[in-house]
């Protein structure tokens, strides 16, 4: 019985995660070259692996500082993945497809 719990353990975690919301903030420095590339990047990101089940907010620090603060930022682009859990943060323009999928947990087992 123990390797069929062991088998279902690796199969839901797979299957869970094509359900999950994900909760993403990204905080960006005003309407620079980098923050837009950093927006334009991960809504592509978005709307091309987590289509339907995401939620993203972009704060510009510079309108809401006391946000940016909050949350600690201390370079801008940063994101945020609130959700699923654990939190994640990636700072940069998120350019790097490979990098941001890693950091949100959604590169598919090997």
């Amino acid at each position: 019985m123990a390797s069929d719990h062991h088998k279902a353990g690796l199969e839901p975690a797979s299957r869970d995660t094509e359900f999950e919301v994900y909760v993403l903030r990204l905080f960006v420095a005003g309407s620079t070259p980098r923050s837009l590339r950093a927006i334009a990047n991960i809504r592509i990101i978005c709307e091309q692996y987590l289509q339907g089940r995401y939620e993203l907010e972009v704060i510009d620090i510079y309108q809401r500082p006391e946000s940016a603060e909050s949350e600690q930022i201390v370079a801008a682009p940063t994101l945020i993945k609130k959700l699923p859990l654990p939190l994640r943060q990636l700072i940069g323009d998120l350019n790097d497809i490979e990098r941001v999928l890693a950091g949100l947990d959604l590169l598919p087992f090997g």
